[in-house]
C-alpha cells in the first residue's frame, strides 16, 4: 500500500495517510477520471467504507480530495447520518484532518498561503476556490490547447468537455457570464474552468 500511495501524493503525506486509511477502515478504490467530481465517498450495506479518488489528480489535489472523502466518513460516524454532507461538522472535521498535512515538507510554500486560506471555511469542493483552484492547476500536466475562462478575451467562443459552445461575456463579482451558442442561455462559469478556445 505504501508504494502505491508513494505514486500519487507527496511522499511526506504518505505515513498519515496510511494511519488514517487504517483508523477509519476505508477501502480506498483509484478510478478512471469523473469529470463531475474529483473523489467521493459510501458507506455500503455492509458497513464497509468506500472512498474513490481520480487517477488523474496531481499529487497536491489527489491528497486534498483523499482528507476531505476521509472526513465525511469520520463526521457521519461522530454525528450521525443526518448532518449535512458539507455542514459545519464536516467543515471542522476536515479542518482538523487535514491540520497535519498543512507543512511546507508537504506542501510547495506558494501553494501554503491559498491553503490556509481555504482551510478558515472550506467549501464542497477546491474547485470552487477560483484562487486555491488556480494555484493547484500549477502542478496539473496542463493539457495541449486548453484555456482558463478567465484568460480568454471577453466574447471569445469556447468549447467545453461535452462539446457545447459558449460565448465569454461580462465578469460577475467571481464567475463569467457566458451564453451558450446553440441556446442563448446565461449560465455562470468558475474562472478557473478549463475550456478549448475556438474564436477569439
Amino acid at each position: 500500500m505504501r508504494e502505491t500511495m508513494e505514486k500519487y501524493i507527496p511522499e511526506r503525506a504518505v505515513g498519515l495517510c496510511l494511519q488514517l486509511i487504517k483508523d477509519n477502515h476505508v477501502n480506498l478504490k483509484i478510478v478512471n477520471e469523473r469529470v463531475t467530481r474529483h473523489g467521493d465517498y459510501r458507506k455500503l450495506p455492509n458497513g464497509s467504507h468506500i472512498i474513490t479518488v481520480n487517477v488523474n489528480l496531481n499529487k497536491y489535489r489527489f491528497l486534498i480530495t483523499l482528507v476531505h472523502e476521509i472526513a465525511h466518513l469520520v463526521a457521519f460516524e461522530k454525528y450521525g447520518r443526518a448532518i449535512k454532507p458539507h455542514g459545519v461538522e464536516w467543515k471542522r472535521t476536515f479542518q482538523m484532518l487535514m491540520l497535519p498535512f498543512l507543512r511546507p515538507e508537504i506542501f510547495p510554500s506558494n501553494l501554503l498561503p491559498f491553503l490556509a486560506n481555504h482551510f478558515k471555511n472550506p467549501r464542497a469542493s477546491s474547485d470552487t476556490d477560483a484562487r486555491l483552484s488556480i494555484a493547484l492547476k500549477e502542478y496539473d500536466k496542463r493539457e495541449e490547447g486548453k484555456n482558463y475562462v478567465f484568460e480568454l478575451p471577453h466574447g471569445s467562443i469556447f468549447r467545453i468537455y461535452n462539446g457545447k459552445l459558449f460565448q465569454k461575456r461580462n465578469r460577475r463579482v467571481k464567475r463569467y457570464e457566458c451564453i451558450e451558442v446553440a441556446t442563448g442561455k446565461l449560465y455562470l462559469f468558475q474562472p478557473n474552468a478549463e475550456v478549448e478556445l475556438i474564436k477569439t
